[in-house]
């Protein structure tokens, strides 16, 4: 039976009211993920307020080692 670990990690969106996120930064992160055997399993923001987001939070999953 395979095993996974698991990684949840934050981004926070810049702005007054939020909703800007630094494209590049996050890539370059997702991208590392990636090179190191982490798939992203799901990604979602959270709701501020009148739509607006203050964070995404995105969750990744790779088999352990054993």
């Amino acid at each position: 039976m395979a095993k996974y670990e698991y990684k949840v990690l934050t981004y926070d969106t810049k702005g007054i009211w939020g909703g800007k996120v630094e494209t590049q930064q996050v890539e370059s992160q997702l991208n590392q993920l990636g090179d190191d055997g982490w798939e992203m399993v799901s990604c979602s923001s959270t709701n501020q307020s009148y739509g607006s987001t203050k964070c995404i939070v995105c969750v990744f999953k790779r088999m352990k080692e054993q």
